[in-house]
Formats: C-alpha cells, structure tokens, sequence
C-alpha cells in the first residue's frame, strides 16, 4: 500500500467497507468525505490502478453498472496500514486527543 497515492487508500478504503459498491456509489461516499465534488476523470483511472495491482476485483452489475469488490490483496494491505497506523498513533494517543482543541494555526 506504500506507493498508493492517499486518495487510492481512500477508495481501497471505501470498497472494502461497502458490500460491493459501484462507482457512483464510491464517488458520493468519497465527496461526503471530503466535502468536494469528485471528478469521474479521477476516480476511475484510480479505481483501475486499483484492479490493475490486484487489490480490486471489477466486475459486472447489470449491463451498464460495474461493481467493485475488495481481493484479499486489499484486504491484507488494509490490514497491514491499519497495523503499521497503531504503531505510529497508538490508542493511548488517540484518547488524550479526544475533546482537545485543535489549533488554528
């Protein structure tokens, strides 16, 4: 997961959370996030790097509608992001952050 770009691990992310979504669906769960408009011209060149490293499967809703599922590729980068965050940002830290003010600067 080291040379995906933060967006890429965004849409891993979000695939892997979802009960294989589509792109519409990716893309408006991505602009909740980040409170943006997500260009189509973005996401799916993404989405393909995604398929393209096997961390992705891209398959067939219906005739017009693709879905993305989460291989176990994804899931063990996933895995490995999530272990290598809480050796960086242990627990602890995180609940002496909680309800702290953050600073302006």
């Amino acid at each position: 997961m080291h040379d995906l770009t933060g967006f890429q691990r965004d849409l891993l992310f979000i695939v892997a959370g979802l009960d294989g979504p589509n792109g519409v669906t990716v893309k408006d769960e991505l602009e909740q996030y980040y409170g943006q408009e997500v260009r189509h011209g973005r996401l799916y060149p993404n989405l393909d790097t995604l398929v393209e490293k096997g961390l992705v499967e891209k398959g067939q809703k219906d005739r017009r509608t693709n879905e993305y599922l989460l291989k176990e590729r994804g899931r063990q980068e996933i895995e490995s992001r999530l272990a290598w965050q809480t050796q960086h940002c242990p627990r602890p830290i995180l609940e002496q952050t909680r309800g702290l003010p953050v600073d302006a600067d």
